[in-house]
């Protein structure tokens, strides 16, 4: 296993994270502390969930990501082995189980840590995460900001910057990070934390992969220079990249055949491309899950690279990623089929 800086710390953390929003869901407490043990054993330091987890979010399941993490850290005595990340909930209507006060007020990123700290049975957080931004920008499902005239947000970024920054004192986050940002917002974020003397973010959790590339306009540039690595999260596309939907071998628990709802990768223009990017793996002797984390590993503003999985088969190939590289010749082959059909997903 390889591993990273986070920027600007001490902190190393391995090239492959363990995504965890399918425990309490898709994963039973049981699989859920399985694939823990299976990750740490593997080399995997780096463990991300958030408050709103599991995924769909519902009253039943909201936070139990969170707490079958914790039962794990009480059972298994591992807690200083491992870097522990989870996120604050962003403003949402359909999400008010979690909350009634959704957004990044002081009040409600203390309580928000407070409720999980309780729930991973911690007393810190190594990273912490604003999960999208409270503006009408880089929602799911959406690429741009359409809706400059009718975003009644207000400026808070010093609220957040000073809150965390607190947190940071008294011990109960050691780092912060963004999420789901812009550029416009991440530099904003960090020029005004500068000014004031204050710690800024070191990290930003945003989507990346073969058919999603937007972080490669203006974030990449913003990564590189300012010193805020990338966590790509999404690197298989809700499973499409793995060639398994396009073979005909899936079956009616993978998530895009149990979450319709979650359509970001429906299009036939994504359908397309993935279906050049598995002749492409296949050709070379590769999987397309192989040749997908691989080029996401390759990138030079990745930190880590989130993965999920849902059964230790799954998991097992996807931690195997990071002991692969791809050749020139491939990634050339990866950017043709890219330029032909660009960013087919938001």
């Amino acid at each position: 296993m390889k591993y990273n800086k986070l920027l600007g710390t001490d902190i190393k953390v391995s090239e492959i994270c363990l995504g965890t929003m399918t425990f309490g869901e898709q994963n039973s407490e049981k699989e859920g502390h399985e694939q823990m043990d299976f990750a740490l054993d593997a080399g995997v330091n780096f463990f991300d969930t958030a408050e709103l987890y599991a995924v769909p979010s519902t009253p039943e399941n909201n936070g139990k990501t969170e707490d079958i993490i914790g039962t794990w850290i009480a059972k298994s005595k591992k807690r200083d082995q491992v870097i522990l990340a989870t996120k604050v909930t962003g403003p949402s209507p359909n999400l008010t189980h979690i909350s009634d006060n959704l957004g990044f007020s002081r009040e409600r990123i203390i309580e928000a840590v407070e409720r999980s700290l309780r729930r991973l049975q911690t007393d810190y957080i190594d990273l912490y995460q604003l999960h999208w931004p409270e503006r009408k920008t880089n929602m799911f499902g959406q690429r741009g900001f359409p809706n400059a005239v009718n975003d009644p947000w207000e400026d808070n970024f010093m609220e957040v910057i000073e809150t965390m920054n607190i947190l940071i004192e008294e011990g109960k986050i050691r780092h912060w990070g963004l999420s789901n940002e812009t550029p416009w917002g991440t530099m904003n974020i960090l020029q005004k934390a500068a000014a004031e003397g204050l710690v800024k973010p070191v990290s930003i959790q945003n989507p990346y992969n073969l058919l999603n590339r937007l972080y490669e306009v203006g974030m990449a540039e913003v990564s590189l220079r300012e010193d805020i690595g990338l966590l790509a999260y999404s690197p298989l596309a809700f499973g499409l990249l793995t060639g398994k939907y396009h073979k005909g071998i899936d079956d009616e628990t993978s998530r895009r055949n149990k979450y319709k709802q979650m359509s970001r990768f429906d299009s036939a223009q994504c359908y397309d491309a993935t279906t050049q990017y598995l002749k492409l793996a296949e050709d070379n002797g590769l999987s397309l899950t192989q040749m997908a984390l691989a080029f996401i590993n390759s990138r030079d503003f990745i930190i880590s690279n989130i993965i999920g999985a849902t059964n230790l088969k799954q998991l097992k190939e996807n931690i195997k990623s990071s002991n692969f590289e791809l050749s020139g010749d491939i990634i050339k082959e990866i950017n043709k089929i890219h330029e032909s059909i660009p960013n087919p997903a938001p």
